[in-house]
């Protein structure tokens, strides 16, 4: 069938500016299509250098497209400007074609066109850009006897004619016929008029596929500087290749939202395999680098390998065939990858390969994989494509494109349409992978800045919830901590940074060690939060670039407090933080009456009270951050109503109260972190505790030794007794001689989760210091012999002075349950008649 002068705009030939340079880059030939999208005649152009026409193209070599031949060397089109006659600078389409000629004679054509040939991807953006319009174009060029001149490789897998036997005869000469001669009419109608005539025909192609193909060819009149004519050009491009494509592109344009729809890569690898399968390929597998998944270690970089491959992990499959039996691994699973296979030379050079898959002998890495070397029989597998995933530089993983023994194999504008196709969802898997890796960093930051498993010891009993506001990642502004202390007691905290996000989490990790560290100088309530409040005051002042800036931290509020499970009586003290909740035993709710407070960091120097409350053994006291109790929808009064009627519930476990206080926040997004901590108090109880005061007498040491070696005997830990009477003798002998004055000195032994000594005294210097004393010094050796003894030892303020304590672990062969009696509240006899007098406890 011949059609003259029809329009084929989906070939988008018609409308194509030709120039042909000759091996210099100079401008040798013009058509009246350039002279219309320039504006420069036949003598403007021709006789130039190509870089005065194309800026850029300096020497007619350069190709603004892609590197990678289109099957004849041509480059793919590409942005590039062209000079118009009015001296701007036109937004074109350009393209350059090798052309061969007699006696190895090289030039090239140029083909350009308005930037509106470039096909739209999703989003109105040029894909790639025109890359999958890159179509192979068949150039032939012939002088005015229809002679031809110069050609390119592409034409002959149009016609099936090699170049050299077509470079100096005409169409009628290699392939005579009816066809022929209306070829050579519609070539002479192009001469004699001087316009653009496109003529289309159907024909086999010579590779034997069986398939009837449609070719567009459209014929310009080439003219010189003087307008003479020289010649005619002629552009052939397959027509079903073109309308495939262009079908494709329109179908790759409504999936493209499909991909990413998730920030879970093992997803999106799934979503690659399934928009693929059947569009471009009959079999898929996406195959990623194994640490993507979980958002550990750094990327692989393109072409970095070496001879370790990276570790792939199958994350995709699809198949147009039911349970994807082509697969030897299931999605999950790690793959091996045969060292000189099509994925593997992929991983080492970053670059897409496409292999045809005939027989063993011409792919011998099939039988390396006996599994796949089956599946490739069975299945008919032919043609494959590997393409890299890579984004950033980094080199994510592989897809693997395959047809069967029912389809056509692969080409290379299917390699550029399955390019495209794993280039968009590279992005997608880099996002997810870039999220996941923060998601990770955002969960350990958080497992490091909140206690993973809260204890109270034996004073309290701990229950807590954490809702940040953040929900992607986690974590927040708020924290809280239970830090155990010496003499069994324990400090609750709960702390609330101004903020959300990582940003107020690393703040808060701040806050929260300088808190610890405080603790473990045993400061009274008031006293730690004046230093907390300096130190946050310091870490605003470092945070600051400029003077007048804001500290970050500024405005972040505390709540301290200290429970004695020997006392019963728990001190706190506030930084503008809420008041706590004190349930008792039978489920009566009451806010304590705290001092509010300044907010941390603030500066406006006012001392902070703390304040001493009785708590029975029962009691539930409830630490919270505001976050809790206000709400968009409610007030402070009323979500403190709500958080009284959900703690009500006496003999209730923690866990349940801190359900019931938190459900209703849970069940929507919270606009501010939310932190609750309970502590049910216990006693410790007169069996685990004995007191004694000894007089200020050198003599009180062997009487302390006496009392404590007893007291152990009684509680059945007689393997401690030996070190603690040495512990005993070295704190006393302390405290009588570096206390303030003659007073007595106060010794109490506490049989907790370890055995606590603590001597009294009435010293106004608060932590001992150890020193390393000279081999000819007879003293010196006290808090040294200590410190090896003990686990741990320390000191802390007291009313009327000190108290230097030591902790010491039990004997694995003690029962700590063994026989406990009550603590001693007189002087045994033998005691009583040593000769420095006791006064009882």
């Amino acid at each position: 069938m011949v059609t003259l002068d029809k329009p084929m705009s989906s070939a988008d030939i018609s409308d194509t500016a030709l120039a042909l340079l000759d091996d210099d880059g100079t401008v040798i030939g013009w058509t009246r299509e350039a002279r219309r999208l320039t504006g420069l005649a036949p003598g403007d152009a021709v006789g130039r250098a190509a870089g005065l026409v194309f800026p850029g193209l300096a020497s007619g070599r350069e190709t603004p497209g892609d590197a990678d031949a289109c099957g004849s060397g041509d480059s793919r089109p590409g942005r590039a400007e062209a000079r118009h006659l009015d001296g701007r600078l036109l937004d074109v389409t350009l393209r350059v074609s090798p052309v061969r000629g007699l006696r190895g004679a090289v030039s090239r054509l140029v083909s350009l066109a308005g930037t509106a040939a470039l096909p739209e991807g999703p989003r109105g953006a040029a894909v790639g850009p025109a890359r999958l319009a890159g179509d192979p174009v068949g150039v032939v060029v012939r002088d005015t006897e229809l002679r031809c001149l110069w050609a390119n490789d592409t034409v002959e897998d149009h016609d099936g004619i090699p170049v050299g036997r077509r470079l100096g005869r005409r169409v009628s000469d290699v392939r005579p016929g009816p066809e022929a001669d209306v070829l050579e009419a519609v070539m002479r109608q192009a001469l004699h008029s001087n316009t653009t005539k496109v003529h289309e025909y159907r024909t086999w192609l010579p590779t034997g596929s069986g398939r009837e193909h449609t070719f567009a060819v459209s014929f310009q009149c080439l003219q010189g500087a003087d307008g003479r004519t020289l010649g005619v050009c002629v552009l052939s491009t397959d027509v079903l290749r073109h309308r495939r494509t262009r079908e494709r592109l329109a179908v790759l344009g409504r999936i493209g939202a499909r991909l990413g729809s998730t920030l879970d890569v093992m997803q999106t690898g799934q979503e690659l395999a399934d928009v693929a399968v059947p569009l471009l390929a009959d079999y898929v597998a996406v195959d990623l680098e194994q640490s993507l998944s979980f958002g550990q270690g750094p990327p692989v970089r393109v072409g970095a390998t070496g001879r370790n491959l990276p570790g792939l992990r199958r994350a995709g499959l699809a198949s147009i065939h039911r349970g994807v039996p082509e697969s030897p691994w299931m999605r999950g699973e790690l793959v091996h990858v045969p060292p000189v296979s099509p994925l593997a030379g992929v991983l080492r050079a970053g670059r897409p390969q496409l292999e045809q898959v005939r027989d063993s002998a011409s792919s011998p890495w099939v039988d390396e994989v006996p599994a796949l070397a089956r599946r490739v029989r069975e299945h008919g597998m032919h043609s494959i494509m590997a393409v890299p995933i890579r984004a950033r530089r980094a080199l994510l993983g592989v897809a693997l494109f395959v047809r069967t023994r029912e389809s056509e194999p692969f080409d290379e504008t299917d390699l550029l349409l399955a390019e495209e196709l794993v280039g968009r969802a590279a992005q997608s898997l880099d996002n997810a992978r870039r999220y996941t890796r923060k998601h990770n960093a955002a969960l350990a930051l958080q497992r490091t800045l909140l206690p993973r498993r809260p204890t109270g010891g034996t004073a309290v009993d701990v229950a807590s919830r954490y809702l940040p506001a953040d929900v992607d990642h986690s974590v927040g502004g708020d924290w809280f901590d239970v830090i155990p202390l010496s003499g069994a007691r324990v400090a609750l905290v709960v702390g609330d940074v101004v903020g959300h996000g990582l940003h107020a989490a690393a703040t808060m990790g701040r806050l929260r060690t300088a808190v610890r560290t405080l603790a473990g100088l045993e400061l009274p309530p008031d006293e730690l939060l004046a230093h907390l409040d300096d130190t946050v005051q310091r870490l605003g002042e470092e945070d600051c670039d400029l003077p007048e800036q804001v500290p970050a931290v500024a405005g972040a509020t505390c709540l301290y407090a200290v429970y004695d499970p020997a006392t019963l009586r728990c001190t706190l003290a506030s930084a503008g933080h809420p008041p706590p909740a004190v349930v008792d035993p039978q489920g009566h709710v009451d806010y304590l009456d705290l001092p509010t407070g300044t907010p941390l960091g603030v500066g406006l120097g006012d001392p902070f009270e703390a304040v001493e409350v009785d708590l029975p053994e029962g009691s539930v006291l409830a630490l919270y951050t505001d976050g809790l109790i206000e709400t968009r929808a409610h007030d402070l009064d009323a979500g403190m109503d709500r958080l009284a009627g959900a703690l009500a519930r006496p003999g209730r476990s923690l866990e349940d109260l801190c359900d019931a206080a938190t459900r209703p926040l849970a069940e929507r997004d919270p606009c501010d972190d939310v932190t609750l901590l309970l502590a049910r108090t216990r006693a410790l109880g007169p069996c685990r505790e004995a007191t004694w005061t000894l007089d200020g007498d050198p003599r009180a040491v062997r009487t302390a030794r006496v009392l404590a070696a007893r007291q152990l005997g009684e509680w059945g830990l007689d393997g401690l007794v030996d070190a603690t009477e040495l512990l005993v003798s070295e704190l006393v002998t302390n405290a009588l001689r570096h206390g303030d004055g003659p007073g007595p000195v106060g010794l109490r032994l506490l049989r907790d989760e370890v055995l606590t000594v603590e001597v009294a005294d009435g010293g106004s210097t608060l932590t001992p210091q150890p020193r390393r004393a000279r081999t000819t010094d007879e003293g010196g050796r006290g808090l040294f012999l200590v410190a090896k003894l003990s686990r741990r030892w320390g000191s802390r303020p007291a009313p009327d002075g000190k108290v230097v304590w030591a902790e010491l672990d039990y004997p694995r062969s003690a029962a700590r349950t063994g026989p406990v009696t009550a603590a001693p509240r007189d002087v045994p006899a033998e005691v009583a008649s040593a000769p420095a007098p006791l006064e009882a406890a």
